[in-house]
Order: C-alpha cells, then sequence, then structure tokens
C-alpha cells in the first residue's frame, strides 16, 4: 500500500474469556491484527499494549456476533470503531499511521518491544502545522494594501 493511500482499520471489543479490544489494520491483503487488553487510547501519549495474533481476511472487519462456546475466541464481538487510515511509516520495529475512524482520529504509532509479539499502541501528538507568527509581526495584517 503506498504511504499516501487510505486503507481501513476496525476495533472490535470482544467479551471473550477477557474482555479485549481487537486492533486491526488492512495490511498486505489481510487484517494484521492486535489484541488490545484495555481500551485503545484516545488521549496523546497514552500507552496500550498490543499483542499481535494471527492475520484475519478482510471480510471480518464487518463482523459482529457471538462466536460460540468452545471455539476459539469464543464470546461476543462488537464494532468499537471503524473508518480509514492512512500509513505513513512502515518498518519491522515500527507502524505509523493516520487513523479516521469514529472514536479514534489522529496520529498513532505501534512499536515492537519484548519479544516478537508484544507491541506498544500510542497516540502521538498531532504534528503542527501552523505555527504563531514571530512576537514582532502579530497583529500585522499583511491582507490591507493601504
Amino acid at each position: 500500500m503506498p504511504h499516501s493511500a487510505t486503507a481501513i482499520f476496525v476495533i472490535q471489543k470482544h467479551y471473550a474469556t477477557h474482555l479485549h479490544y481487537d486492533f486491526r489494520l488492512e495490511m498486505d491483503g489481510v487484517l494484521k491484527s492486535w489484541a488490545v487488553p484495555k481500551e485503545p487510547p484516545m488521549e496523546t501519549g497514552v500507552k496500550r499494549l498490543a499483542v499481535q495474533v494471527e492475520d484475519h481476511e478482510l471480510g471480518y472487519a464487518n463482523f459482529e456476533g457471538t462466536i460460540p462456546r468452545g471455539e476459539y475466541g469464543a464470546g461476543k464481538v462488537e464494532i468499537w470503531d471503524k473508518g480509514t487510515y492512512m500509513l505513513k511509516s512502515r518498518t519491522n520495529e515500527k507502524i505509523e499511521f493516520i487513523l479516521h475512524g469514529t472514536k479514534l482520529q489522529g496520529d498513532y504509532a505501534l512499536i515492537k518491544f519484548k519479544g516478537d509479539k508484544n507491541w506498544l499502541l500510542i497516540k502521538k501528538k498531532a504534528a503542527k502545522t501552523l505555527q504563531k507568527p514571530p512576537r514582532h509581526l502579530r497583529g500585522f495584517d499583511n491582507t490591507k494594501t493601504g
């Protein structure tokens, strides 16, 4: 997926043995997936453990319902948030992206730590696009030509 393209993301609230959130990003023709034990971060600087789990088919992005007792992942699944995202960068150690969801908006990163499966899901500070003008130019209106 080119860095300027958008793809889907979904977060499914999963009432399994332990309540967790399944965070999924469309990548490489599948939904790359992480189990997040606590509610995904909505505030800047908040970090959440995200344990990478098996990929899912893209069609799973719309799944809501109950997985029967005795089957893997048994329990109720509901869509907690869904939208699109733009991939900013991706390496084996770090994935940076911008989420455009109903609940989650803005710059996020997944950063690998402690082993192969453990990542941190972090809401990053928004990049500043406009800076205040220098103090000596504040109040100056350059739209008037005299």
